[in-house]
């Protein structure tokens, strides 16, 4: 097929690498402007970018879809349709209209639950036990189209939004090529029950508050894990926790219980977190064993609540 192609992140990155690989024909790549990231805040190209440069694939980056030039060559590249994952600006109702066959949405969770942006980090806040992918019909409303195909696994105990990210990255690869191949396919609506939404995160949400419980704790370390970083403060500078499971334990919250190779148990509102890889600010991710050797704690001590 002839598709417009418009993502930003590496979950668009893998989506676009299946595109092309499967012989469709890109004559137009949208993604975010370059922004500035990093330590040195040097301006940087999206995985997209990359990745579509890489292929020598026409790169469009405007700020805004509602430009009449912009909707122009997007007009005079007569896609079929328009393949978007994770682009981060909304479609206006023109450009919607613009491929003969509409606009197809890769989103990350079991629609109508977690429509919106971050639909990872939600699921594992939410302690869903299940998530997938789903090939959604685009439309005006924010992630309410008519559903083509979805694909589903299970939230193990130790993913992370990294590692769900990567797992579901792949999955909307394989289910947008199978989509695409069965085309044209049943897109059936999704029902008025279960909707969810997955608001964008914040970096003040990582902050830890060792009141609640196990249980929440470690579903906040592994939503924001990598980003933003779960973080606490320890005498009084900022720690980030990368890596804990809850464990039997009771105490002042944020008292530590015990310290070792093993981990370091600390008291929660509910329960006992044992933590087992952290990292100072300005320093590298150390398992506990490491942590330790250079920052010795001991029953007693206390972990501070991060206030954002």
């Amino acid at each position: 097929m002839r598709i417009i192609f418009a993502g930003t992140p590496e979950f668009a990155a893998q989506a676009l690498a299946a595109v092309v690989d499967a012989g469709h024909e890109v004559p137009w790549v949208l993604t975010q402007p370059d922004r500035p990231a990093g330590r040195g805040m040097a301006s940087q190209a999206s995985p997209v970018k990359k990745l579509a440069l890489s292929h020598g694939l026409s790169v469009l980056q405007p700020p805004t879809l509602r430009d009449p030039e912009v909707q122009s060559l997007l007009r005079e590249a007569q896609a079929e349709v328009m393949v978007v994952a994770a682009y981060g600006l909304i479609l206006p109702q023109a450009v919607l209209d613009l491929p003969r066959r509409g606009c197809l949405n890769i989103h990350a969770s079991l629609l109508p639950r977690w429509r919106g942006a971050a639909p990872i980090q939600r699921a594992l806040l939410a302690g869903d036990g299940e998530t997938g992918v789903c090939i959604m019909q685009m439309e005006a409303g924010l992630d309410t189209g008519p559903v083509l195909a979805r694909a589903t696994t299970s939230i193990e105990a130790g993913d992370t939004a990294g590692s769900l990210h990567d797992r579901l990255a792949s999955m909307g690869a394989a289910l947008l090529l199978r989509t695409l191949a069965n085309w044209p396919a049943e897109a059936i609506p999704q029902p008025d029950a279960g909707v969810t939404y997955a608001a964008k995160v914040e970096k003040r949400e990582a902050a830890v508050d060792w009141r609640r419980s196990a249980d929440e704790l470690h579903a906040q370390i592994r939503a924001f894990n990598p980003f933003p970083g779960a973080h606490a403060l320890f005498l009084g500078k900022p720690l980030k926790i990368w890596t804990a499971r809850p464990v039997p334990g009771e105490g002042v919250p944020g008292t530590v219980l015990t310290a070792g190779r093993d981990g370091i148990v600390v008291a929660c509102g509910r329960g006992a977190l044992c933590v087992t890889e952290l990292q100072q600010a300005g320093g590298k991710r150390l398992p506990v064993g490491q942590f330790l050797a250079g920052h010795p704690l001991t029953a007693g001590d206390l972990f501070e609540s991060a206030t954002g």
